[in-house]
C-alpha cells in the first residue's frame, strides 16, 4: 500500500491511477460523503418516533458500521440486546428503516451533508474526459439519490454509466456482488478500472471482483487495514487542485 501526505500534492501515481483507469466506480457512504453522522441521527431520531429506547452513540455505530446495510445493522443490534427471540420482526425492521430513510433525505435536504473536499471536481474533470463513471455501494437508492439530487442536482443520474445500489443484490459488501454487477453493465474488464472507496469491507469487495483499489480515509474507518489498496489518501482536494494538462501528471 502507499499512502499519499495529507500536506503534500499525492504522487503522481495516484493522479495517473485516476486518469488512467477505463472507468471510476465510487462508493457512497464515507467515500463520496461523510454521511455516516447523518445516518445515525437518522436512526435515532426513527427509534425515538417509534418508541423504541435504543441510542447509537458515535462508538456503538462504529461497531454497527461492521455490518453492511441499513435493515441489517437494526437486525444485527436487536439480536445482540435480546438474543434468541428479537424484538422486532423483519417486517417491522423494513418499515423502521423506511422512516429512518425518509428522515435521512429530510436532513441532507435540509443542508445535513456535502460531497468531501476534491469530489465535485473529481467527478467533472472525468465527465469533462469522457471517462466512466459508477457507483457500487450498500446503501439503498433512496440514499443516494439524496444525497446527490443536493449535491449535482435532479439529474444527477446521468453523470453515471452504471448504479447498483444493496438491495439490488444477493450479497452485501464485503462480498463482491455490487461490483461484479457494476462490471457488467459497464461491460469493461475489472483490471482496467478503480474503485474509489473508504472502508475495508469496501476495499474487500472490490478487490474480490478484480477491481484496484484507492482508499479515501473516511471519519469512520480511518483505522481500517488498507494494505491491499494500490493508494490510501486522506481527501481529493489536493489531486483536484493540480491542473489536469501538469508536466506531472
Amino acid at each position: 500500500m502507499s499512502e499519499a501526505s495529507a500536506n503534500n500534492i499525492p504522487p503522481d501515481g495516484v493522479r495517473a491511477l485516476i486518469v488512467q483507469a477505463r472507468a471510476l466506480i465510487f462508493d457512497v457512504d464515507g467515500t463520496l460523503a461523510e454521511t455516516e453522522e447523518a445516518h445515525r441521527e437518522s436512526f435515532n431520531a426513527a427509534f425515538a418516533e417509534a418508541g423504541l429506547d435504543w441510542r447509537w452513540d458515535r462508538a456503538l455505530y462504529k461497531e454497527l458500521l461492521r455490518v453492511t446495510g441499513g435493515k441489517e445493522r437494526i437486525r444485527a443490534f436487536d439480536v445482540s440486546r435480546n438474543g434468541a427471540s428479537p424484538r422486532l420482526s423483519d417486517h417491522e425492521i423494513a418499515e423502521l428503516h423506511q422512516a429512518k430513510t425518509k428522515l435521512y433525505a429530510d436532513l441532507i435536504n435540509n443542508g445535513g451533508c456535502s460531497l468531501r473536499p476534491g469530489i465535485h471536481a473529481l467527478l467533472t474533470a472525468a465527465r469533462q474526459r469522457g471517462q466512466p463513471l459508477a457507483i457500487a455501494t450498500t446503501t439503498s437508492r433512496g440514499n443516494i439519490d439524496a444525497l446527490l439530487t443536493v449535491a449535482l442536482g435532479k439529474d444527477w443520474e446521468q453523470w453515471f454509466a452504471a448504479i447498483v445500489a444493496g438491495d439490488e443484490v444477493r450479497n452485501k459488501k464485503p462480498a463482491p456482488d455490487v461490483y461484479l454487477k457494476v462490471l457488467s453493465q459497464l461491460d469493461l474488464p475489472a483490471s482496467k478500472c478503480l474503485a474509489i472507496e473508504d472502508s475495508g469491507n469496501g476495499l474487500a469487495s472490490a478487490s474480490t471482483a478484480g477491481i484496484p483499489v484507492l482508499i479515501s480515509r473516511s471519519a469512520y474507518f480511518s483505522d481500517d487495514d488498507f494494505s491491499g489498496a494500490a493508494f490510501t489518501i486522506d481527501d481529493f482536494s489536493h489531486i483536484s487542485a493540480a491542473p489536469e494538462n501538469s508536466p506531472d501528471m
